[in-house]
């Protein structure tokens, strides 16, 4: 749907802020207050200089990241700003949820200035507004809602869910930013979601681990491997090692938390092949589940490994986009395999009957 608006569609709404009001920005690590509106941050924006710097970029696109809050409005509008030179392939989406299901999905034009929601359902709902998954960072600048609607906070008690990885995390292919596979799990299982999909970026920094150790989880996922394979950013000499001192930092603060481990799904060119640093995904996948069995032997049991090629195998390539990133078929597919095979190990539980 291509946004198409009056000259100003915020005309006589109602204002509400962004920050201190009814609406809570969730998914977010930090929010950075700039002249322009608040960019939330999928990482300490205070840290950011400690990240490299591709890592901090993909941290300003804000998969997984939603306005929440409780309303009887009819309309939504809220005002952004985004970088014009970001790439747009495929271009930027907008969903609106409420409680629970996928009301309108806006992709707007380029340049749109505003994105409006309309003809919500009468009374008062649970509203959530997810903000793009593809590559694009967005500026809030003001949401709007009715003139005489009511809007408060929705106090969200869930359990507290954390899943890292690569671009297949991130999930810039899917159909829009509420149906990525982190946000799909979410809902199913009734949890509070934070995304930290990084496009590219998914090399077990450890600046990654210390941020999750500091975050609140009651179940961390992590999905490891393909981007340090694609990169031959790591040897076989320092594959195993880089993943045990990840966990091991993560325990620091999360003693207890069950995590699981994810070793990368199916992608043809990189099973069998040697990349210039001597890695495969097939010795991926094994020095990973090695990492898993070591600290298991040393008394975590609450950790574990998955086999990625058990979520989405050599069976499976028709649900791809281009050979290495599911699209939006493939992206349900692996939410619904992931709940089934990944969440009971983390201790959850779904009927998918």
């Amino acid at each position: 749907m291509t946004d198409q608006l009056p000259m100003d569609p915020t005309a006589g709404a109602q204002l509400l802020p962004l920050i201190g009001g009814p609406v809570r920005i969730e998914g977010a690590v930090s929010l950075e207050e700039t002249d322009g509106g608040i960019l939330p941050w999928r990482l300490p924006v205070g840290d950011r200089s400690l990240f490299e710097p591709s890592l901090a970029s993909t941290a300003a696109m804000p998969s997984g990241i939603r306005l929440s809050f409780v309303s009887d409005t009819e309309t939504v509008a809220l005002s952004v700003r985004r970088d014009p030179d970001e790439e747009e392939n495929p271009p930027w989406v907008f969903d609106l949820v409420v409680d629970g299901q996928l009301h309108q999905r806006v992709a707007p034009v380029r340049d749109a200035k505003v994105i409006r929601f309309m003809d919500l359902p009468r009374g008062v709902h649970h509203i959530e507004l997810y903000l793009p998954c593809q590559y694009v960072s967005v500026t809030l600048r003001a949401f709007h809602i009715d003139t005489d609607a009511l809007a408060s906070a929705r106090v969200d008690e869930r359990p507290r869910v954390i899943f890292y990885g690569s671009s297949i995390t991130h999930c810039r292919h899917a159909a829009g930013p509420s149906e990525t596979w982190p946000a799909i799990v979410a809902r199913d299982f009734n949890l509070h979601l934070t995304s930290l999909g990084y496009g590219g970026n998914c090399h077990m920094d450890p600046m990654v681990g210390r941020m999750i150790r500091d975050l609140p989880a009651a179940a961390i996922g992590m999905k490891i491997g393909i981007n340090m394979i694609g990169a031959a950013s790591v040897s076989d000499r320092t594959f195993r090692a880089l993943a045990i001192g990840l966990l091991k930092t993560i325990r620091d603060g999360h003693p207890t938390t069950p995590i699981a481990v994810i070793s990368p799904i199916f992608n043809p060119p990189r099973e069998d092949k040697p990349n210039s640093a001597g890695m495969t995904l097939q010795l991926a996948r094994q020095r990973l589940a090695e990492a898993v069995d070591v600290l298991k032997q040393e008394g975590d049991a609450n950790l574990h490994y998955v086999n990625g090629l058990d979520l989405m195998g050599p069976d499976h390539v028709h649900l791809y986009e281009d050979g290495t990133h599911p699209n939006a078929e493939g992206y349900r597919f692996f939410a619904k395999v992931y709940g089934e095979v990944v969440m009971p190990k983390l201790g959850f539980a779904h009927d998918y009957s």
